[in-house]
């Protein structure tokens, strides 16, 4: 097989239209993880009004790992570069950094656009 070298699998769109558990599904059918783009759910213990739902990262009873969801305290200064920082760290340990496959899910946000 050919050397693809990273593969990240971007998915955005809409609040509250199931892109987590899209994620999370597509992430345990490749043998993935889950690194999640969405400047809120960075937050600890600010689970409504985020739309996170962590149930969203089980498939079929298993938990499906996933990075940058509950990392900060409310009130924390977390700004671009602490996400980028962070998200480079997670994609390089995930399968992905690996020559594997993974997935990003975000709104489409600023932390989505290059």
């Amino acid at each position: 097989m050919e050397d693809r070298g990273d593969q990240l699998v971007v998915i955005t769109g809409p609040t509250a239209t199931g892109k987590t558990q899209l994620a999370a599904r597509l992430a345990d059918r490749i043998g993935g993880e889950v690194i999640s783009a969405d400047s809120r759910q960075v937050y600890r213990g600010m689970d409504i009004g985020t739309g996170k739902d962590l149930r969203d990262y089980v498939v079929d009873g298993k938990p499906v790992p996933y990075h940058l969801v509950d990392i900060a305290e409310p009130g924390e200064e977390y700004h671009v570069y602490a996400f980028q920082r962070d998200f480079f760290q997670a994609f390089r340990i995930s399968p992905a950094g690996a020559g594997g496959q993974s997935c990003a899910v975000g709104q489409g946000s600023i932390s989505m656009r290059h």
